[in-house]
């Protein structure tokens, strides 16, 4: 099978198309044809350097697919050769076929196209798992979205908004603030021009977000301890403001609030199933429903992974970014 791998650290350039052998499935897992594979930021980590996969996963970056299984390892009920299906994994995505625990497989939903597909486990677990999960978001409160235009800031705006919740966001453009609105976010503030801490006290009668969704890290952890209303919940899912920051305990304690730092990629596979179940149960209709959908700005032929990771780290694009197989559709 041909693949991406990364036979050196560094930039986009180092991406390299590869023959790799065709891998097998294991007991309880199956093997997926792939047609479209999801990118994200922890690809571009990874490119650097900075993300190892977990031991004993794939070296070739890509946390999530869409394809067709044509291969059942043994002990997997419930899927079929042939069966459309998109899957969080590990790491392996950016290749022809991937083999993946069945536990961490979903069906593509009615409506959505199978390419489409790759662009949902990753987020879609990412968002359920944090916002719902571990921060408890409930009907009424206010969930703070960092990077509202990204994949998983559009994901966060429409789970929060059809569980009625009110949706603050930040981003860098009247472009992407326009989005996150007619996705159903109400306050919209761009960080180049407005501090998101007053914005959102005005917003909220000064109260502040319950829960706030951030992939910065060091950069706005005091900000947001500031923008938590009493009570509230900070999930950390992302360091791209850096990785060190000093805490005001007092201030926390103040708030009563908690400060929780997660991430989806290296949780045993047990785990990961809990949550893909959980989100089949009640993400899943909602796609069906079409009330909910995966915003995707752009495919890229699987060769041009190097000018799909440029373009990633511009951070010009709203939604997802995908590679394509076209021969394995």
């Amino acid at each position: 099978m041909r693949a991406i791998t990364i036979p050196t650290f560094g930039g986009p350039e180092v991406l390299t198309p590869a023959e790799m052998p065709t891998p097998e499935p294991r007991e309880g897992e199956v093997r997926i044809r792939v047609a479209a594979s999801g990118i994200n930021r922890a690809d571009l980590l990874q490119r650097q350097g900075f993300y190892p996969p977990p031991p004993g996963e794939s070296e070739v970056p890509g946390l999530e697919v869409s394809g067709v299984i044509d291969a059942l390892g043994e002990g997997v009920p419930g899927w079929a050769v042939g069966d459309e299906v998109c899957a969080l994994l590990a790491g392996g995505g950016y290749a022809q076929y991937v083999t993946v625990p069945a536990g961490q497989v979903l069906p593509v939903p009615a409506g959505v196209d199978l390419v489409s597909a790759a662009a949902l486990p990753e987020v879609v677990c990412t968002v359920w798992s944090n916002v719902f999960l571990t921060a408890n978001l409930q009907p009424g409160e206010t969930l703070l979205v960092h990077g509202g235009s990204s994949g998983i800031g559009t994901m966060a705006i429409q789970l929060a908004r059809e569980v009625g919740a009110r949706v603050a966001v930040t981003a860098g453009t009247s472009a992407k603030l326009a989005a996150c609105a007619e996705l159903g976010a109400e306050i919209l503030v761009n960080y180049r021009e407005a501090d998101f801490v007053e914005a959102l006290r005005t917003a909220t009668n000064g109260e502040g977000a319950d829960v706030i969704l951030d992939n910065m890290g060091a950069k706005y952890l005091s900000r947001n301890i500031e923008a938590l209303a009493t009570a509230g919940r900070l999930v950390i899912i992302g360091m791209q403001g850096g990785t060190r920051a000093e805490l005001d305990i007092a201030r926390l304690l103040t708030k009563r609030a908690a400060v929780i730092a997660t991430s989806l990629r290296a949780r045993p596979p047990a785990e990961k199933a809990t949550i893909v179940a959980a989100v089949r149960e009640h993400v899943w209709p909602l796609l069906d429903a079409g009330r909910v959908r995966p915003i995707v700005q752009a495919s890229y032929p699987a060769e041009q992974a190097a000018r799909a990771h440029e373009d990633l780290a511009a951070s010009g694009h709203i939604g997802k970014l995908l590679l394509t197989w076209p021969e394995s559709r």
